[in-house]
């Protein structure tokens, strides 16, 4: 069995690991962390949970030990591009986790918080740089930081970060990293964006991969229950009585459907708890820490919002809302099944959200088992449809992973779906503009 010490990974490195209880490496970090330890361009495809975080952040501090780099005013040596500001967060935690045997500091910039504050953290300089596009592009534009000095650059969920519309911020900032750098591209799913990006940005790249393409854990049993859109809410409840669902993430399209839910169940008894785009940084922080504590067992997520959460101990998704990019789907039920144990996952199927079901049974290539009708609930259940019926795709506004959104308004869009930003009539500053926009799409 290979552990870490056979990775031949540097003694201060791997104390910090060893500190965290880690000894054997998961599939992505024994494949990655040779390849990186040579200084390769990597692709790899990995959801989050399956420990690519410390596949990169692992070698790449071993790089910075190796170059012995010291701290120069608003130049980090390192450069990770994450798509929200949670994932950033838990991004930035592990490398400082990681380095806290070595000289290393590591700063993290996101919007939702003022400016100045990060402007100053990076006037003293730091090693390595976490950071979404929006507010990176923000400070870049205002002097605060510039990457002239970088060695390693990785973008994380790539996927998603084209999938939320950042492709002319990555094009913007990738024009001013230098050509001689290391570069990862992460991503859970390759659509051809993704392909051409990383023929565009990376160099005779290693190719590595932890699971086939657009398929789901397979240590998660999926179960569909066909219900009228009325009857969801009160099918939803019946399902929360379960004891067996320890802790649940209950997946809604919008913003506006996830606090609806949140006060419906609340009304009804079951403490629940939101987390969306709508949401302070203060208010994400708070649930999401209330939820990993196990204080708050429900948790009403949107898609971009859950993006990059790794909490353990989640037992069950819920797909309240069937997402209308059928890769959604994947990253949905990722969020159970983690550290080597069992989930489940249970989708709410009305007859207008048939034609998603099919999208994403045809992109898995399995067929969602229909459960068994929950006890007291014949009323609320609809009769399976025949698989041999052709469905129609519903009116509005969809897209498939990895293709920029579309212009367009509409009330109550989902996250990630609609044009980044609104223009007023007051048009203001271009800072602010970013800002709006990093709080309308990075919603984690």
């Amino acid at each position: 069995m290979t552990t870490f010490t056979d990775l031949g990974l540097h003694k201060q490195v791997l104390k910090a690991v060893t500190a965290e209880g880690y000894e054997t490496p998961t599939p992505i970090q024994l494949q990655a962390i040779p390849h990186l330890l040579d200084e390769r361009d990597l692709l790899g495809i990995a959801q989050t949970g399956t420990g690519k975080t410390a596949a990169f952040a692992l070698p790449t501090l071993q790089k910075l030990l190796k170059l012995g780099r010291n701290r120069k005013p608003k130049s980090p040596y390192v450069l990770v591009l994450a798509p929200t500001r949670e994932l950033a967060g838990q991004i930035a935690e592990s490398f400082q986790t990681y380095s806290k045997y070595m000289d290393c500091v590591t700063q993290t910039v996101f919007g939702g918080v003022k400016i100045n504050r990060q402007i100053r953290a990076l006037e003293k300089g730091c090693h390595v740089l976490v950071a979404t596009p929006g507010r990176l592009l923000d400070l870049m534009n205002q002097g605060a930081v510039q990457l002239r000095d970088l060695d390693v650059l990785i973008l994380d969920e790539a996927d998603q970060m084209l999938d939320m519309g950042f492709i002319h911020d990555l094009r913007k900032i990738m024009a001013q990293v230098p050509d001689a750098r290391q570069t990862l591209l992460f991503s859970a799913t390759m659509p051809k964006l993704i392909e051409d990006m990383a023929g565009k940005y990376l160099d005779d790249p290693v190719r590595v991969s932890v699971a086939p393409e657009s398929t789901t854990a397979e240590r998660v049993t999926q179960g569909v229950i066909h219900v009228a859109n009325n009857n969801k809410l009160q099918l939803l409840g019946k399902l929360l009585d379960d004891p067996a669902i320890d802790r649940a993430l209950v997946f809604t399209r919008t913003k506006h459907g996830a606090d609806k839910v949140v006060r419906k169940l609340i009304a009804k008894g079951y403490p629940a708890l939101a987390i969306h785009g709508n949401k302070s940084q203060s208010q994400r922080l708070k649930a999401l820490a209330a939820f990993k504590a196990g204080d708050c067992r429900i948790l009403i997520a949107t898609d971009i919002a859950a993006r990059g959460i790794d909490i353990d101990g989640i037992t069950h998704v819920i797909n309240f809302e069937m997402p209308n990019v059928p890769e959604q789907y994947v990253h949905r039920i990722g969020r159970t099944a983690r550290a080597g144990k069992d989930g489940v996952s249970i989708s709410l199927v009305a007859e207008d959200e048939l034609y998603y079901l099919r999208e994403v049974e045809k992109i898995t290539r399995i067929e969602v088992e229909v459960l068994p009708t929950p006890a007291g609930c014949d009323a609320l259940v609809l009769p399976t449809p025949d698989p041999d019926v052709r469905v129609r795709k519903p009116k509005g506004p969809s897209r498939r992973s990895g293709k920029p959104p579309q212009r367009g308004s509409r009330r109550n869009r989902p996250e990630g779906t609609s044009k980044t930003k609104q223009r007023s009539r007051k048009r203001p500053g271009k800072n602010q503009r970013r800002r709006d926009r990093e709080k309308a799409t990075v919603g984690s």
